[in-house]
């Protein structure tokens, strides 16, 4: 380690921006999707990621996850990231509404307390201020999820004016097989919706089911923005970052311009 002329610790100026998850356990989408649409950050970037206990996707094992997120903050908080992605959608949304708004703010506080002054975003509350940002307010959903959680999904967004038009889902309970859901069916998937009144499609309202390499290539086909949830928690990091990236396919979240500065 170096020292300055007062024998005071020197760092690196070009250190690392380094960014927080936190993700379910069993989540294998999130650090994957996350950096692969961040590559092009023209600065050094590093993850950080803690896990909160998931496999069945249910009402108690939900509960229980998003309670386990507080130690998640204050453990990223200790490597003092710059951004905290809280990776989680359909748990956030069944703490009834504007749950977003308060887990960011309880988590926000939790990182404050533990020395760190990183921003917070989940990816429900990205998912709705993107589709705010875009001015969605009719949109197509495919989801993984069971008839009820989706459902769920639907009276949140709702809540924020965004009505759904139509809707999919795949009635996927086990979250690890939620990751291993082929991506290249999204666009059989979405062909089932009626699109006709639709401004937008949200095409995985999931942190885990895979969306990205459709994102494009549906959006060419229906001639719709696409969001993501993982496209949704992307844009909102480069905001935090006060960052862009070149466009990787990643959708109306994403594109040129859709990054709103703080």
């Amino acid at each position: 380690m170096t020292t300055d002329h007062l024998g005071q610790p020197t760092f690196a100026s070009d250190s690392p921006r380094r960014i927080g998850l936190i993700v379910p356990s069993s989540n294998t989408t999130m650090e994957t999707e996350i950096p692969a649409l961040l590559r092009g950050l023209p600065e050094p970037h590093t993850f950080h990621s803690s896990r909160a206990r998931l496999h069945t996707v249910d009402r108690e094992s939900l509960a229980a996850m998003v309670a386990d997120g507080d130690r998640c903050a204050a453990e990223l908080a200790d490597a003092r990231v710059d951004v905290i992605a809280y990776a989680c959608l359909v748990a956030v949304m069944a703490e009834g509404p504007g749950a977003h708004e308060r887990i960011e703010d309880r988590l926000t506080a939790i990182v404050r307390e533990n020395g760190c002054d990183a921003d917070v975003v989940s990816s429900a509350g990205a998912l709705v201020r993107t589709l705010g940002r875009l001015e969605l307010e009719r949109v197509a959903i495919v989801a993984p999820y069971v008839p009820s959680l989706t459902e769920m999904v639907i009276d949140y967004l709702r809540g924020y004016d965004v009505e759904t038009v139509d809707w999919r889902t795949l009635g996927v309970s086990d979250n690890c097989d939620v990751g291993r859901l082929d991506t290249d069916s999204l666009l059989g998937h979405v062909e089932q919706l009626d699109l006709s009144g639709a401004q937008g499609i949200v095409l995985s309202a999931c942190v885990q089911m895979p969306s990205l390499a459709a994102v494009q290539k549906i959006e060419e086909r229906t001639g719709l923005p696409v969001v993501t949830a993982a496209t949704a928690t992307t844009s909102e990091v480069l905001r935090s970052l006060d960052a862009v990236v070149p466009d990787v396919g990643g959708g109306a979240a994403l594109r040129t311009g859709s990054v709103v500065r703080s």
